[in-house]
C-alpha cells in the first residue's frame, strides 16, 4: 500500500485528473492509454461495462506501472478481487455499497464510491474512502460543492463526475473541488486518437489554469 498510497498523493497534489475510458476495448486499451500519459494523465479508469474490462485493465496496469489504474462500475462484491488481481490500484462505483467497501483491501487500494447526499458522503468516509466521487455532477452544483465542503472534514477530497467540460471546471474548483473525472468530455469509442489528445490536453490546460 505504501508505493500506491505515495503515488496516490503525487497524483493528487499534482494532477487530479481521472480519465473515464467507458466503451474501451482491450485492442485499444495501451495505445489510449498512452495517449492520456503523454498528456499528462496519471488516473485511468475502465468501468466494468466496457467491453473485456479485466483485460484491458490488466494490459494498462502492465503498460504503465506508475499510472493509477482504476476498475469503474463496480457494482458487486465478486468483482472487487477480479480487478484488484488484474492490477486495479483503484475502485470507482457511482454509488456507496457497504459489500463492495468492506470486499476492498484499504491496505492495498484506493476507493471512490457515488455519493450525492451529505449522508451518504459521511457514510462513505466512515467506510473508508479515500475520495468521494460527486455524481452525477449535474446535480451537484458547485453551490452544493460548496456546502459540502462546509460540513465535511478538512481533508476529504471531493471530484466531480459526470458533465465536467472545461468550461465549468473554473466554478467546481472555485467552489473546494479537489479532483475531476471525466467522461464523454474527453473520451468516446468512436474518438481517434487525435482527439482524445486534442480533449486531454484541453482539459488539463483548463484544470491547471484554474489551480492557478
Amino acid at each position: 500500500m505504501k508505493a500506491t498510497i505515495k503515488l496516490w498523493q503525487e497524483v493528487i497534489e499534482n494532477l487530479p485528473l481521472i480519465a473515464i475510458l467507458r466503451g474501451l476495448d482491450p485492442e485499444h486499451s495501451v495505445v489510449t492509454a498512452n495517449a492520456l500519459v503523454d498528456v499528462g494523465f496519471r488516473i485511468i479508469e475502465v468501468p466494468l461495462n466496457s467491453p473485456n474490462p479485466i483485460q484491458s485493465i490488466k494490459k494498462i496496469a502492465e503498460a504503465h506501472p506508475d499510472v493509477i489504474v482504476g476498475a469503474g462500475t463496480v457494482l458487486e462484491r465478486t468483482a472487487v478481487g477480479l480487478c484488484i488481481d488484474a492490477g486495479a490500484r483503484l475502485i470507482v462505483a457511482p454509488n456507496l455499497n457497504e459489500a463492495v467497501a468492506k470486499a476492498i483491501p484499504k491496505e492495498q487500494v484506493i476507493y471512490c464510491p457515488g455519493i450525492c447526499t451529505p449522508s451518504e458522503a459521511f457514510s462513505a468516509l466512515a467506510l473508508g474512502a479515500n475520495l468521494l466521487k460527486l455524481f452525477p455532477a449535474e446535480l451537484i452544483t458547485p453551490q452544493a460543492v460548496r456546502a459540502l465542503r462546509s460540513v465535511l472534514p478538512a481533508k476529504t477530497l471531493l471530484a466531480p463526475v459526470g458533465g465536467i467540460t472545461v468550461s465549468n471546471i473554473p466554478d467546481y474548483i472555485r467552489a473546494g473541488a479537489d479532483a475531476f473525472g471525466f467522461g464523454s468530455s474527453l473520451y468516446t469509442p468512436k474518438n481517434s486518437l487525435r482527439e482524445i489528445k486534442k480533449n486531454a490536453r484541453a482539459l488539463v490546460n483548463a484544470f491547471l489554469s484554474s489551480k492557478g
